[in-house]
């Protein structure tokens, strides 16, 4: 019996240590993917001075315990909205469901919405998005709250990583218009994981 049973904890071990492997390699091309686009003259949002002085993205310490599973909820019914952008471009999104998890021992809820042009294209037609706010904005993170994109799931559960969070275009480039976050996404703590506030040469 006791063997049985050591068999079972080590088994259970080995399993939550490659699924956390797994997680880490995943953060790890998240992060290498935005580089790259970060330093492509096509798909950079930086100015072209910033641009060619580029490296990379500062990026918190990738950390696992940021990567949470959420029950999913939708909600049915809900009436288009026109979001408040950093401009006076007002995209419409419609929310399409709300994300409960436990975070710190903490409890939080998220709304994700559903932007009502993009899911016109079929290759964003199962696209939502997760607009946030927490405590770390204007401190370590961008002021305005970060975004974290997201696929209609299949089932009641929803995997939120903090680690993909990644600044609004907005927060390099002050031509771009960014959905602001809003005020029922705000989290009331640290999200010490994603991107950090860009720094830019010289600062």
């Amino acid at each position: 019996m006791k063997l049985l049973t050591l068999v079972f904890v080590l088994l259970f071990f080995s399993f939550g240590s490659a699924q956390n492997s797994e997680k880490l390699a995943a953060i790890a091309e998240f992060q290498k993917k935005m580089n790259r686009d970060f330093k492509d003259p096509e798909h950079s949002p930086l100015k072209e001075y910033d641009r060619k002085q580029f490296e990379a993205l500062d990026f918190f310490p990738a950390d696992t315990s940021y990567s949470v599973v959420a029950e999913f909820v939708r909600t049915p019914y809900e009436t288009p909205f026109e979001m408040p952008t950093t401009t006076d471009r007002k995209p419409v999104y419609v929310k399409y469901g709300e994300a409960y998890f436990t975070l710190n021992e903490k409890e939080y809820k998220l709304n994700l919405y559903q932007n009502q042009e993009l899911i016109l294209n079929p290759e964003y037609e199962d696209y939502l998005f997760i607009p946030f706010t927490d405590l770390t904005n204007g401190v370590t993170t961008y002021s305005g709250g970060r975004y974290l994109d997201m696929r209609i799931p299949k089932g009641k559960d929803l995997v939120i990583d903090f680690n993909k969070a990644y600044n609004p275009y907005c927060a390099y480039n002050g031509k771009y218009s960014c959905p602001i976050p809003p005020a029922e996404n705000h989290i009331d703590m640290r999200i010490y994981a994603g991107v950090k506030d860009f720094q830019k040469e010289g600062n």
